[in-house]
């Protein structure tokens, strides 16, 4: 037995001969065994139809029909078998069989109606008109039904069996009856095996009302959902309207969510082109994804000016400070789009770094892309990749950003966010760079936090730099670091900026990101994969939220606007209440708040205030050709004292002396009020009044 398996194995090319040899005269028996019927049925169709005219009585028929007949039969036997290979009829798997086969069999057999008509009657004699109608129409069902039986009994065989997977599939609800949601059907029913069963169909056309898709009924529009999810017993609802507006999106998702079944969706029209294949080629069950949070906010689609974009990055050297991080490693995908001459990311997490750098390599080929470590706290190391790279435009997306944690270490909060931002704008300027934008936040607005007063305080410096360099006084900006025996930045080889500077300095503010890195919803869907409890701060609590995605659009928008010294504000919308948001994400996962997953409210966090503005009521707005960006216009402050003041910061920062920081920034920041116990004590009535107003305009519609 071993000997015979060692043999196997040493000849795999006689083993594989044999199974084609095999397959073969398989293949060629199956042919001749058809040749043979076709001999035989051919003849019999025509010898039918001859004792179906004489009213099937096989003695009156006229003895010289049957004479045309039998001589004829030999002759077209050899025909018609030339006829049917000659269209491949013999070659044909059958198993497969479709509209291409039943196309050829319609074909083979009208030319065969039509030589059987002329050479019978040519050769023999002229036989009754019905003999050729009749016969050939035979002919044509006994070659068919032959070839498509075993199709057919396959089948049969399937649709027994798909019933019994139908019983044990998950029942779906379709929404959407146009060309996405009949593909979507389709796939399905394509589906190898069911493991998902389309019962219904809702879509808000009435005209489709009580009519079948694919033999789905429409049973209503989308104020009959909760009626037929019942009727149906549905567990899963496929939302397959690409075209549909945030708002339409909104309002039906909103209604889905209260039926505790799964939610998934296709994307967008604009995702599906992004793709280049377009809606036809790519919608399938698999190209459905979970339904997001944002889906339920329904904000309008965030619309950029591409050209601009474009002629503004391409074929310039563009660097991402915490390119690794959820905004900056955004802002490289988005920056890798428009061909610019090099990206540069730049963090001092290397698996971040590593992470956002293979996947730009793997879309982007032939990117000119360099990754580096390095932090901006580290002066010598700004400066070597400044004085290295020469960075065209810079986006500065490195700081830390979570509240509670820098409201235990301030000076952390002021040695990164404020030291960094400086030492970054400085390399930025002394080494010719046009544009650098900051990346800010809605917790620099009357900041009643450490990380928010230091973010305030990056705004102050950009404003800085830009006044400095506005009044011809960029000399006066001094490299900052802590070595004292360098006052001038020497050992750095950065002196001071005697040359002319035409740096443009400019600040982007906006607020929470849907999904980044520490957010909360990454967080309460861990909470809620653990069965709970869901862990929110405050039940009054909001937030202005915007996907990465957008936020990054909008920031590479206002880069293209960029003059110097502004502060853009992005419009976030209409405020989101925490409590909303976690209620939307337990109905979203099929389960019921308060029931299935409870909901615990922990109180304020260090530094954490129930509400956060856009904007300081000082500084106004002003309009850009976007609607969704405005301009701010900066507080006046002296920029000679701030900058002594930021060297007394830094000072205090790397001393570690923590309360002296606080005292510092709250002289700096005069719109930094620390909070108290419950977060907003010491904003008094003022507070109580802006609150009343903001959750009069939240949006809470969507709690039940």
């Amino acid at each position: 037995m071993q000997d015979n398996k060692n043999l196997n194995t040493d000849n795999p090319d006689k083993t594989n001969n044999r199974k084609i040899f095999s397959f073969m005269e398989r293949w060629h028996m199956v042919a001749i065994v058809l040749a043979i019927y076709d001999l035989v049925a051919v003849n019999a169709s025509y010898f039918l139809a001859l004792w179906l005219r004489f009213d099937c009585r096989f003695s009156t028929i006229p003895e010289e029909y049957l004479m045309a007949w039998l001589r004829f039969a030999p002759i077209y036997a050899v025909i018609s078998v030339t006829v049917l290979c000659l269209f491949r009829l013999y070659k044909s798997i059958w198993k497969y069989a479709s509209f291409d086969e039943f196309e050829r069999i319609v074909l083979a057999s009208l030319i065969l109606g039509v030589l059987h008509a002329i050479l019978i009657t040519v050769i023999f004699r002229r036989m009754p008109i019905t003999y050729y109608i009749v016969g050939a129409a035979v002919q044509f069902m006994v070659v068919l039904i032959v070839r498509f039986a075993y199709r057919f009994v396959l089948l049969e065989r399937k649709k027994k069996e798909r019933m019994v997977q139908k019983a044990l599939a998950s029942r779906v609800m379709l929404i959407g009856a146009g060309m996405a949601g009949q593909l979507i059907l389709r796939d399905l029913h394509n589906a190898k095996e069911i493991k998902e069963y389309v019962c219904c169909i809702i879509d808000d056309n009435s005209n489709k009302w009580g009519r079948f898709i694919d033999g789905v009924p429409v049973v209503g529009g989308r104020d009959d959902i909760l009626l037929n999810v019942e009727k149906y017993k549905i567990e899963k609802i496929f939302f397959a309207i690409p075209s549909a507006t945030p708002e339409q999106i909104r309002d039906i998702l909103n209604i889905c969510k209260e039926t505790n079944c799964e939610l998934r969706k296709l994307p967008s029209v604009y995702e599906f082109v992004a793709t280049n294949g377009g809606i036809e080629n790519n919608v399938t069950v698999k190209a459905m994804k979970d339904v997001d949070v944002e889906d339920l906010l329904g904000r309008d689609s965030v619309k950029v000016n591409m050209d601009e974009i474009y002629t503004f990055l391409a074929d310039k050297t563009i660097m991402v400070t915490g390119g690794g991080g959820s905004i900056g490693s955004e802002l490289c995908r988005q920056i890798a789009k428009h061909n610019p001459k090099k990206l540069i990311v730049f963090d001092i997490y290397e698996n971040n770094a590593h992470a956002i750098g293979l996947e730009l390599k793997d879309k982007h080929p032939n990117l000119d892309l360099e990754v580096l470590i390095g932090s901006v706290r580290d002066s010598r190391r700004i400066n070597q990749v400044f004085s290295k790279f020469k960075p065209d435009v810079v986006y500065h997306a490195a700081a830390h950003k979570h509240v509670p944690l820098m409201e235990y270490s301030p000076c952390e909060a002021i040695k990164n966010n404020a030291v960094g931002t400086y030492k970054t704008a400085y390399a930025a300027m002394m080494n010719g760079c046009k544009k650098f934008v900051l990346i800010s936040t809605d917790k620099a607005v009357n900041p009643t936090n450490i990380m928010g007063a230091s973010k305030r305080l990056c705004e102050m410096i950009i404003q800085s730099f830009d006044r400095k360099i506005r009044d011809g006084k960029a000399h006066e900006l001094l490299p900052m670091h802590v070595h004292t025996e360098d006052p001038d930045g020497s050992m750095l080889n950065m002196g001071r900026a005697d040359k002319k500077v035409d740096t443009d300095f400019v600040a982007v503010r906006f607020g929470n990101v849907l999904g980044s890195n520490g957010s909360v919803i990454p967080r309460f869907k861990e909470q809620i994969a653990n069965g709970g409890p869901v862990t929110v701060t405050h039940p009054d609590i909001i937030r202005y939220f915007m996907t990465i995605p957008e936020a990054a659009s909008l920031v590479l928008q206002a880069g293209t606007y960029a003059a110097g010294g502004e502060i853009f504000v992005l419009d976030m919308g209409s405020p989101v209440k925490i409590d909303t948001l976690a209620r939307n994400l337990i109905r979203l996962s099929g389960l019921k708040p308060d029931i299935d997953i409870k909901i615990s409210y922990t109180g304020l966090r260090p530094g954490e205030k129930l509400y956060e503005e856009k904007l300081m009521s000082e500084e106004g707005l002003r309009t850009t050709p976007n609607h969704l960006i405005h301009i701010g216009s900066p507080i006046p402050f002296d920029a000679d004292v701030f900058l002594s003041q930021l060297k007394m910061l830094m000072t205090a920062a790397y001393n570690g002396q923590e309360n002296e920081i606080r005292d510092l920034v709250a002289e700096v920041v005069t719109t930094y009020h620390p909070a108290g116990a419950n977060g907003c004590e010491s904003k008094g009535e003022e507070y109580d009044r802006q609150m009343k107003s903001i959750l009069e305009t939240a949006d809470v519609s969507s709690v039940k």
